[in-house]
């Protein structure tokens, strides 16, 4: 039976999720404001630069001399510094809320521990560790970009029922659908969740995708391509300066725009901690790297990613690329037709 405080977390939890995609480089955070067992505010952060969910929640509480004999339950540990807004330790204090119940401690170097601290010392009464690791699971970006200096590592593809990406030979450039339009969808709310989109040179000379969300609502993801010697056009979709683009290549003193950016690098057997300490230098906290086949495997095989999600299409191809190979565990589940393997790298 779960206790109190576990319930309200739980819809702490529920809350943060609605800001998933749109609060980077911030985490995800709810907020739930409760007198004598009865929830009378609530808040989530919406944006960066937007108020915290902590600020949401005491807003909307109609009668704020109910706080002094409150308890506020917060997924991530309250900020103690001046960013783009005040500290939200700050505003508990100044409502006197006197309990706070929070489910993790932020892992930022700039907040890490002294927000709790901060609240103690002004006499609120502080439990920590409240679903703690369903809490960590919801900022797994945030986490893993502040714990390993890396972006959380998402590997997608599409093959067809005999193991093939992609067939050999086509006659046009754009991609040969293999998993339904269901799973398409899927993939581009996908895209909307996370922070940036890689692709190899050999996907975009094959597909000339557009690497948008233009079949889901919400922020398209910046693209990062790999382009080594400059073989993409200034006339494939990726160039077109729509949304951000960083082309990581080997080529010098390239000109970069505002919305089309060029990181030069040498191509070696260190390639992935070049693509990842570039991802770090902008800020990027989670990636989809949704191809081609070498670009796939070359971080499979750095054993650089967190998760998988691949798309077992209704389709025989017969002869083609063949896809990746994981051997991890997996959950599955139908989407129409299409089978959607997810898989975890727990290393």
């Amino acid at each position: 039976m779960k206790s109190t405080e576990e319930i309200y977390i739980k819809r702490c939890i529920q809350l943060a999720k609605n800001g998933l995609g749109t609060t980077y480089p911030n985490p995800l955070v709810g907020s739930v404001i409760v007198h004598n067992g009865k929830i009378i505010g609530e808040g989530w952060h919406r944006k960066a630069g937007e108020p915290h969910a902590e600020v949401n929640a005491v807003n909307s509480v109609k009668d704020k001399s109910l706080l002094t004999k409150s308890t506020i339950y917060v997924s991530l540990e309250p900020c103690s510094h001046f960013g783009k807004t005040p500290p939200c330790c700050d505003l508990i204090i100044a409502h006197q809320i006197p309990n706070v119940v929070i489910g993790t401690v932020d892992p930022n170097g700039q907040v890490s521990g002294t927000g709790i601290q901060r609240l103690r010392d002004h006499g609120c009464n502080v439990t920590v560790g409240v679903l703690e690791s369903e809490c960590h699971e919801l900022n797994k970006r945030f986490f893993t970009f502040h714990n390993k200096q890396r972006p959380y590592i998402i590997l997608k593809w599409a093959e067809s029922r005999d193991g093939f990406l992609a067939p050999l030979r086509k006659d046009k450039q754009e991609p040969v659908w293999i998993s339904n339009k269901f799973s398409r969808q899927l993939a581009h709310k996908w895209r909307s969740e996370e922070q940036a989109i890689l692709v190899g040179t050999q996907t975009v000379l094959d597909d000339n995708p557009k690497l948008d969300v233009r079949d889901w609502s919400g922020k398209s993801p910046i693209r990062i391509v790999l382009d080594r010697s400059g073989k993409i056009s200034k006339n494939h979709y990726v160039k077109d300066e729509k949304n951000k683009t960083i082309i990581i290549t080997e080529q010098q003193n390239l000109t970069s725009g505002e919305n089309l950016q060029f990181e030069s690098i040498i191509f070696d057997t260190k390639l992935t901690k070049k693509i990842i300490a570039i991802t770090h230098q902008y800020n990027i906290q989670s990636v989809i790297i949704e191809g081609g086949k070498q670009t796939l495997q070359t971080f499979i095989d750095d054993n650089l990613w967190d998760e998988a999600r691949v798309f077992i299409g209704n389709i025989f191809l017969e002869d083609g690329l063949k896809a990746p190979i994981l051997k991890e565990p997996f959950q599955a589940e139908k989407i129409k037709d299409d089978e959607l393997k997810l898989f975890f790298n727990h290393d």
